[in-house]
């Protein structure tokens, strides 16, 4: 069963508790977290709410990723850049207790996301169908610095993949997933600039609120290209984390358009991330194969909060089916899939 929501309402009730559970087209609920009530003693509440913004843009010859989290007790700004023509991968992360300086929007679709401690800045602003992307990073890669302004275009129209979905009796995982955005803008990286132009660049964006599990697993896989008739093809799995019997998060987007699926099986080799994966749903609308050439991993350990994440970036080929019965093929399309242990 795979229950859309269709109707806007708050995410939670007066007590807490979801007022709807399933995936929709657009961001239909107001996030209003300051309804999360699983302590009792409310002050401690924010401690264990979980959000991010994570944007991120793939060129055929690049891939830019910054990020903005707060994780209750710690926020963790962070911009990751890999050059596919050299494999070379440059990352650096700020850990800031409590947060400090960072502001997340309510809301995905309106509002402000910044940081600014005077040394880094980062801005994700929301104008309309515009979302501008700011970063000014000098000491980035021992003060050779990288900086950007990109602006992806969204239009209202435009269908991201949303769940919303308990994890246990009162937490729950609220999130937006958009793919396939026009990107424009520069990318600078010491005195190298790259332009960055919409025919060859897309952007993506992994919106996130929540209360989890201290312990998390999942697995998550996500792609923005070209068909070769020019249509944009965006495509997003996962699974592994609270309960997805109403929806799952599995679909692809073709031209802005959702195509919903259900069930997607994931192979793969947890001691060698960097063999072949395969995803495929038990419908037949989706079998693809995904051949890694990049392997990203990032692990923090600071007591309470640990992180291991292994991204592989790879080149995904295969078919899909679309819900009017359209066979798509596709070849050789750049993307990533992770696999993620947390505690936090």
């Amino acid at each position: 069963m795979q229950t859309e929501i269709t109707t806007p309402s708050p995410l939670l009730d007066a007590d807490g508790r979801l007022t709807q559970v399933g995936w929709s087209r657009q961001p239909l609920l107001d996030c209003n977290l300051e309804n999360v009530a699983f302590y009792r003693c409310r002050p401690v509440q924010p401690l264990r709410i979980k959000r991010w913004d994570y944007y991120a843009v793939t060129t055929p010859e690049l891939f830019f990723s910054i990020t903005l989290s707060h994780v209750g007790y710690l926020g963790l700004p962070f911009v990751y850049a890999i050059d596919f023509t050299t494999n070379e991968l440059l990352e650096e992360t700020l850990i800031i207790p409590f947060g400090r300086g960072i502001q997340l929007a309510r809301n995905s679709d309106k509002g402000d996301t910044t940081f600014d401690n005077g040394k880094v800045r980062v801005a994700l602003r929301v104008d309309g169908e515009n979302r501008r992307v700011s970063v000014d990073w000098p000491s980035f890669n021992r003060g050779e610095g990288i900086s950007c302004e990109l602006d992806l275009n969204c239009p209202t129209e435009h269908e991201s993949m949303v769940i919303v979905i308990p994890i246990g009796q009162r937490r729950f995982y609220y999130n937006r997933k958009t793919n396939c955005m026009p990107a424009s803008g520069w990318i600078r990286r010491g005195a190298c600039q790259r332009e960055i132009t919409p025919d060859r660049a897309l952007g993506s964006l992994d919106w996130g609120r929540g209360v989890w599990d201290y312990k998390g697993f999942w697995v998550w896989a996500s792609s923005s290209g070209f068909l070769p008739d020019g249509r944009t093809l965006g495509l997003n799995m996962g699974y592994g984390f609270g309960d997805t019997s109403a929806a799952t998060e599995n679909a692809f987007i073709l031209d802005g358009c959702v195509h919903k699926l259900g069930q997607v099986d994931f192979e793969y080799d947890p001691q060698c991330f960097t063999s072949p994966w395969r995803m495929h749903s038990p419908d037949g609308r989706l079998d693809l194969q995904f051949v890694p050439f990049k392997e990203r991993v990032a692990r923090s350990n600071l007591l309470v909060l640990y992180s291991e994440v292994h991204q592989i970036f790879g080149r995904y080929s295969g078919t899909l089916r679309t819900d009017q019965g359209e066979t798509l093929f596709v070849r050789d399309q750049i993307g990533w899939a992770e696999e993620h242990r947390a505690r936090w």
